[in-house]
């Protein structure tokens, strides 16, 4: 393989680790209807800038669960 592929590998990877975080995150919050939930999650699954999109717009939106 040569760099520019595992570049691409990386800058992959990274992503799709941080868009587990931000989906996982989304799933965690209350944002106060199911509809801006849904909205949140189509968002943060759009490739390589949707998990940035959610960090900067979405993620002090929502309100964390209270455990039971």
């Amino acid at each position: 393989m040569d760099q520019t592929t595992i570049y691409i590998l990386v800058i992959f990877s990274i992503s799709l680790g941080l868009t587990m975080l931000a989906l996982i995150d989304i799933i965690l919050k209350d944002f106060g209807s199911s509809k801006n939930k849904i909205i949140w999650h189509l968002i943060a699954i759009i490739p390589i800038i949707g998990w940035l999109i959610y960090l900067i717009f979405g993620f002090k939106k929502g309100e964390r669960k209270k455990p039971a």
